[in-house]
Order: structure tokens, then sequence, then C-alpha cells
């Protein structure tokens, strides 16, 4: 090949070598933009969430008397109660859009429910994971104007604390319920005639919470609508308990002193619920009958 030609060819292949390697060059990344906010991200541990570290009380509820439970806040002042929580996953359909007028963070809804509007007021915060936080105002006026204020002022705190990270967390004393896994507990042999044949527990957002068939076990701190009286006491499973039917359940509750709550009770109710229509006797039966078998198992403060 003459010198001149030869030099011309690998002139042309080096500059087709150079734009093939132009062509391949790796494009610039994009800004992906802002993370949707899920739930966990935005509470961590479900079941150490003080939900009381959500809500701004000087701001929201001047005066309140503020209450942690295992999975809510209660906070009562006068004869209004604000309730922040608890976290749910399953769908509403009294829950409906409206026009909050804060700000949100990315993949975060706020809405309402329509649900017993002449006494209360209701919001739910739902993450872009579709778990939401429940949050009501109630009190015995008429104006659900104000009280629909002091539900989105509820909202803006909530949200403050989740966007600041200064969600709180529960320290459970030793010998608390709050220590206690509910599906450990229904996971017993024995309780395979009471809760149905094949059932295995599935646990609740919160971990404080199961249901395994027809039965179901939960652990919270009471509060003052829970201190009435639900009828005579019984002896079940060497704790004294009180049992009553509530629709198409029947309910065993029984409690203790909370650790480290002075003038608190923690609280462990036990339903059972009757699949073919109002419970009675027969599901109270049973109710009893799971009682014996699960309440032992709780430690005693």
């Amino acid at each position: 090949m003459y010198p001149r030609l030869q030099s011309l060819v690998v002139a042309m292949l080096c500059a087709l070598l150079a734009a093939g390697c132009a062509t391949t060059q790796a494009a610039p990344e994009t800004n992906s933009g802002p993370t949707p906010l899920t739930a966990s991200a935005a509470l961590g541990d479900f079941a150490t969430v003080d939900y009381c570290s959500l809500l701004d009380v000087p701001e929201v509820a001047p005066g309140a008397v503020v209450t942690p439970t295992f999975e809510t806040c209660r906070a009562d002042v006068g004869t209004r109660t604000i309730l922040v929580g608890p976290l749910a996953f399953d769908s509403d359909p009294n829950i409906k859009p409206y026009a909050y007028p804060g700000p949100v963070p990315d993949g975060v809804a706020v809405q309402q429910s329509m649900f017993n509007d002449r006494s209360a007021c209701t919001r739910a915060i739902i993450f872009a994971d579709g778990n939401r936080l429940d949050l009501s105002v109630t009190d015995t006026g008429d104006d659900q104007g104000d009280r629909c204020g002091v539900a989105d002022a509820t909202v803006g705190s909530v949200l403050g604390a989740v966007t600041a990270n200064q969600v709180g967390r529960l320290k459970f004393p030793e010998r608390s319920w709050g220590l206690v896994a509910p599906c450990a507990m229904l996971d017993n042999h024995d309780l395979d005639p009471l809760a149905g044949a094949g059932t295995r527990p599935t646990t609740g957002l919160s971990g404080h919470s199961c249901i395994r068939g027809k039965v179901s076990f939960k652990l919270t701190v009471q509060t003052d609508e829970d201190k009435a009286p639900a009828g005579p006491p019984e002896r079940l499973g060497g704790r004294e308990a009180r049992v009553r039917v509530t629709g198409a359940f029947c309910l065993v509750d029984t409690t203790q002193p909370a650790p480290g709550l002075p003038g608190r009770r923690e609280l462990a109710e036990l339903s059972v619920v009757e699949t073919a229509g109002t419970a009675g006797d027969g599901t109270c039966t049973v109710a009893r009958a799971a009682a014996n078998v699960i309440l032992p198992l709780l430690p005693t403060a």
C-alpha cells in the first residue's frame, strides 16, 4: 500500500473509532426528585412509637392531659379529646379526599372521614406505602368547623414532627405488657379448637395486637373511657377479668398497674367474634376458654 494511502486509511479508522467511542458515553445522571414518604420511613419501628411526641400540646391543645398508650396518644382538655393513632392498613370507605390547607411531604395524602361528623372530626394521614395514621377530635359541642380546625392543626403537628425527625420512642419497663408479643401467645395448640382449624396468628401493624381466626388479642394502656365497669368480675386464667358482649363480639378484659405510668393501668383485651351474627352465651363460653389459655402467660407487674 502506498504510504500516502496508508496514512489516509489510518486517519479514517481513527476518526471512526473516535466517533464510536463518543456514541457509547454514559448519559449524565438525572435528579430522581424527592423520595415518597412511607410510614416506616416516617415513624420507624411501629411497636415503639410514642404518638404523644407527634402532638404539640401547647400549640394544639393547651392545658390538655396527655395519655400515651402502646399505639395512640390521647389528649383531654375540658370536654374535648384529641386522639392521634392508631396506624391502619385496611381501607375505609368513609375516608375521602378534601382540601387540606397545609403542606404535605412527597407521597403523602391527608383525607377526611365523614363518619359521626356531628361530634367528631376525623383525619387520616396516608403514607406512600398505603398505611395510614388516623386522627380525631371529639367534643360535646356543635361547632364542627372549630373541631376540624383543631384536627388540621393536629395533622400539621404530626407532619412537622415527622419531617423534623422528632418521633419519640416508648420505653417499656420490665414486666410491662408492652414487651409482650401477642402473636406468640396465640400460637398455642390449646387454642386450635377455639380459634378455628388451620388458623395462624397475624400481627397488627403496631405489634401490640394479633388475630387468629375467631380470636383477637390486644395489649395497650387503659384510658379514662375504659374505666367504667363492664360487668361483674370473674376469675379467668388466674386473673380478675370482666366479660361483655358488644355486637358480634364477646370481650374479656383484664388490667394491671402500668409500670412507669403512675395512676394508669395496662389493659389486655381478648375478643371472640360470632361469625353467624350477634354474640351470645356460646361465643362468651369460647372467649372464657381462650382467656383461661392466654391470660396465665401474661407477666405480672
